[in-house]
Order: structure tokens, then sequence, then C-alpha cells
């Protein structure tokens, strides 16, 4: 295992997991409300950083690897998975959505892993779809995480709702083609049906077919 600045990148995208859920627990003498909502989305937003910066530092300086290929996109879900469990158990955002998101990602690893397992195209049309989840993603668990007034007449929780909202629906239209891309596969997959071994031929009951009559 290589270990680079892209990929040091990744792991401290891990690291700071805990930190930002952390920070929303510590007693109100540490931390008061509006402080405690400033600091968490500071750290997530420096976490979601490093998702942007450590791929594009691999693809700039060649540093890939297939480490870091497995690597970061565990890192973004358990990031985004942590935070959205976060969001539910304080009550800022609807147990549904969050369903919907981390089951989708859930789903989608295990259709790819599948799919790779027999050689399948994983070629796919919602690229943008997918970047335009992202955004609305981040911006929901960013502004859920703040909670504060930021622009005037303008609700921080009510942006992050609509943005949830945006990134659910997008993440289930995704899940779909992703669905019907791999749905060719699903007949055509060989079906491996175990069977007990013969037993050995000195073993098996002799048959003495039926009683003979004398004639």
């Amino acid at each position: 295992m290589t270990i680079n600045i892209p990929t040091s990148l990744t792991w401290l995208r891990i690291v700071l997991i805990p930190v930002f859920v952390g920070v929303y627990y510590v007693p109100d003498a540490w931390l008061q409300p509006a402080t405690r909502n400033w600091t968490g989305m500071w750290v997530f937003a420096l976490a979601a950083l490093t998702d942007w910066l450590d791929g594009y530092l691999a693809r700039k300086w060649g540093e890939t690897s297939a480490f870091g290929a497995f690597l970061d996109p565990v890192a973004d879900k358990l990031m985004v998975a942590a935070a959205l469990i976060l969001l539910v158990d304080m009550e800022r955002a609807p147990a549904y959505l969050a369903m919907i998101i981390i089951g989708r990602e859930i789903a989608i690893s295990a259709l790819r892993e599948w799919m790779a397992q027999l050689g399948a195209s994983r070629k796919t049309s919602v690229a943008l779809i997918g970047k335009i989840k992202t955004i609305a993603q981040m911006t929901a668990i960013i502004a859920l995480l703040l909670w504060e007034p930021v622009i005037p007449f303008v609700s921080t929780p009510l942006v992050g709702i609509v943005a949830l909202w945006i990134a659910a629906i997008l993440t289930l239209w995704s899940m779909v083609h992703y669905l019907r891309l791999a749905a060719p596969h699903f007949a055509d997959s060989p079906v491996t049906v175990s069977r007990r071994p013969a037993p050995p031929a000195a073993k098996r009951a002799i048959d003495p077919g039926p009683p003979k009559t004398l004639e």
C-alpha cells in the first residue's frame, strides 16, 4: 500500500467523520448551540473538500492506485451516511430520505461489484445526474448541519430540506437507470446448483428387480 498525498487526504476524510459527529454531542458548557453548528458544518465542509481535492491531485500528479480507487468511494459513503444518520438523530432530516440515499448507495455498490464479476459493461449516461445529485446532497447536509440563518429572509433548514429532496429524487432516478442497465444480465448470469455427490458404487443399494416367477 503506497501512502501519498491523495491517499492521505482520503484518510483525513475518514478521520474527520467522528470529529464532526462528536461536535454535536459535546456539552453546552463547552460549545454553545450556534458555535456547535458552525464548527460541525465547517469540519464536514473540510471533509467534503478533500473528496474533490484528492481526486484532482491524483489525476494531476499521476498518483492513482488500486487502493486509492477502493478507499475513496468508501470514505465518501461513510461520510455521507454518518452525516445523514446524525441529522436524523437531531430531527433535522426525515429518516425516510436518509434511508433512500443510504440504501441506494449500498444497493448500487453491490450491483457494481456483481456486474464487475460478470465482466459486464458499466458505462452509464447518468454522469451529469450523479454530479447534480452530489451537489444537492452536499448542499443539503451543509445547510442542515449549519441550521443557522445566513441569508436574510432565507431559511437555512428549508434550503437543506429542499436540496435533500432533490438529492433523494435524483438518487432514485439514477438507481432505476443502473437497474435497467443490469437487467439483461439477471437472466443471463449462470446459476450454480450444488448437488450432493453420488455415494460410492460399493455402498449403493442393490435393486434385485421384480421377483421372478416360475413358469
